[in-house]
């Protein structure tokens, strides 16, 4: 029949979908550690936050990031399934690492203010996210590495490169959602560090092979040449 064959076309055509499956894995030990993660755990700050300012605006970026992330998934998931698979590839392992160390070692930040200074529309966006997320789990930042993920994502991608306004747009957005981490006190510089150094660690995993191996070709290339001439 003609609907089974368009189901059947459909289910070759978008099969890669089986990765997002990992989901299952993620929430519920993500919401485990939400809900035994509570006040016994390590202070993961530093002196140097004290003087970053809160600055309610920045709630704004940071809400964007759930759409950025969404947004970018989608975009690999239908014009670059190659991209995607990297994309989930980079961003999966990372998200393991983080629940692995949250799991070993609990941590959590006791940077929020007790008391706003202002009291605006911003400010009650900013107390509806405290109520709704600890100030646990924060390290390595996830909010950061997921950021850096969908930066490399697009570094990576050859049609990216076609579009510099857009690429410079998701690179100057994460740069903010990176920044409102910091000035909301969701996190601290710690975090920040951590989520950057496990982005570098798992970049040399997932996306420097291909092009050591882009490299390897280039030069065989040359020496295939070489030795002709």
């Amino acid at each position: 029949m003609e609907w089974k064959k368009k189901f059947t076309e459909f289910i070759k055509k978008y099969k890669h979908a089986w990765v997002l499956l990992y989901i299952f894995i993620y929430l519920p030990w993500f919401f485990w550690l939400e809900k035994h993660v509570t006040t016994r755990y390590y202070v993961v700050q530093t002196e140097f936050d004290k003087y970053i300012p809160f600055i309610e605006y920045f709630i704004v970026p940071y809400l964007l990031w759930f759409f950025f992330i969404v947004a970018a998934f989608l975009y690999f998931f239908f014009a670059d399934v190659p991209g995607f698979y990297r994309l989930a590839a980079f961003m999966f392992s990372g998200m393991t690492i983080f629940l692995i160390v949250s799991t070993i070692f609990p941590n959590g930040q006791d940077l929020r203010p007790v008391v706003f200074e202002r009291d605006n529309i911003f400010v009650d966006m900013v107390r509806t996210l405290y109520r709704a997320d600890t100030c646990t789990n924060v390290f390595p930042s996830l909010h950061v590495f997921n950021s850096l993920s969908v930066c490399i994502a697009v570094f990576e991608s050859n049609e990216f490169k076609k579009h510099r306004a857009v690429s410079l747009g998701v690179y100057t957005l994460a740069g903010l959602i990176i920044l409102a981490t910091m000035f909301l006190k969701q996190h601290s510089i710690l975090d920040t560090a951590g989520a950057c150094l496990m982005a570098w660690i798992l970049y040399q995993f997932v996306y420097a092979p291909q092009h050591r191996k882009v490299l390897q070709f280039v030069k065989q290339k040359k020496t295939a040449k070489t030795s002709g001439l």
